[in-house]
């Protein structure tokens, strides 16, 4: 991480009495935006040798056969000096060609089949300094076009081998149009994509808005990938005992009392205090914390604060910072309606990752 992105993370929380994220608003630099497009802290140690493909899958291994290959090959910056071909075919020391065929990786499947763990070693296994490569969600993309505006993101970005992009969505048709666009300028640059989503590229958008409508745009997003299917059952719950049962507000209170570094917020404020902080700011919302702690969880009242808790989620998951947590189960966090809706695969994604994170969690309550 660069020393810009360090020095604008609040210092490591030291006493034992538990903060409230609904006390943090977040500053985060552009440039700590761009920085911190790496694999998360879940994935700073993940490689193809350390993805364990279940033999009883065929998808999974030929996967990480495709991907290997993928990665292969010497790295330079689109337009380098030199003889030789390199990345993904590019010739050096000439100005990078659109290429005739899909110029990315798309990697579909369910919740916990390793789509992450696989993209994120396809980062470590391309061969490019960590500065000319860049990860990181859909979401955290829109938001530093947010933040740079989309030419500046075109001209940063366009320097970069390899851009990843985990859990690939459409939300609404802006989104649509904005990536569409950013992608098929950076692949005139000669940047490789590679993507995780559980929509194939050529139904994205199907139950979320008039998919015809955008057609064109969709089916454009589609012609850049090569679709990988990954099958699988979620490793989260293979072999696992179930997520434990929601704790006590006593025992939740006492045990972020006692682990240095937690957080203590009741749940209803902080889906209230998410309301008043960009999505984008999420990650540093968690910067230093060891623990969040959540009492009164209840179910989230509509649609737009179940979008913006599945972000929280994530940033969580990635930073493996565990949930302990009173009131109800995480599994009925979302409505009939919405896990039936356009948007249930981040909710059923989220249930998972949180329920990951509740097991975690529950060693804070022995320790208290």
């Amino acid at each position: 991480m660069s020393s810009s992105s360090a020095a604008s993370s609040p210092a490591p929380i030291t006493g034992t009495a538990p903060v409230s994220l609904c006390a943090r608003e977040p500053h985060v630099p552009a440039d700590r935006l761009v920085a911190e497009m790496v694999p998360p802290p879940r994935f700073d140690s993940v490689r193809f040798s350390t993805y364990i493909p279940d033999p009883n899958q065929p998808s999974q291994s030929e996967a990480v056969r495709v991907l290997e290959g993928f990665a292969s090959g010497p790295a330079e910056a689109p337009g380098g000096s030199g003889g030789r071909r390199g990345f993904l075919g590019f010739g050096r020391g000439k100005a990078p060609k659109t290429p005739a065929g899909p110029r990315g990786v798309y990697l579909d499947g369910g919740y916990g089949v390793g789509k992450t763990h696989l993209l994120a070693s396809l980062w470590h296994a391309t061969p490019a300094e960590p500065s000319r490569k860049a990860f990181g969600t859909f979401v955290e993309l829109t938001n530093l076009v947010g933040a740079l505006g989309f030419q500046q993101t075109v001209r940063t970005l366009s320097g970069h081998r390899l851009l990843c992009i985990d859990e690939f969505e459409l939300d609404d048709p802006g989104d649509t149009v904005l990536v569409s666009s950013l992608l098929a300028r950076l692949v005139e640059s000669g940047v490789a994509l590679a993507a995780t989503s559980n929509t194939l590229p050529g139904k994205l958008g199907e139950g979320r808005f008039a998919a015809a409508d955008f057609l064109r745009e969709i089916q454009g997003l589609s012609a850049h990938f090569r679709a990988l299917r990954i099958d699988g059952e979620d490793y989260r719950h293979r072999g696992l005992p179930e997520a434990p049962a929601p704790y006590s507000d006593e025992q939740v209170t006492r045990a972020a009392q006692a682990t240095e570094g937690a957080s203590l917020d009741d749940f209803a404020a902080l889906l209230d205090h998410l309301a008043r902080v960009h999505p984008s700011r999420y990650g540093a919302l968690t910067d230093g914390l060891t623990a969040v702690c959540l009492t009164g969880v209840r179910p989230v009242p509509d649609q737009s604060t179940a979008l913006r808790l599945v972000v929280l989620a994530d940033r969580l998951y990635d930073r493996e910072v565990p949930v302990l947590a009173s009131g109800l189960p995480f599994d009925r966090l979302f409505s009939e309606e919405m896990l039936k809706g356009g948007y249930r695969k981040k909710y059923f994604r989220a249930i998972s990752r949180l329920t990951a994170l509740a097991r975690d969690a529950a060693r804070l309550v022995d320790a208290a």
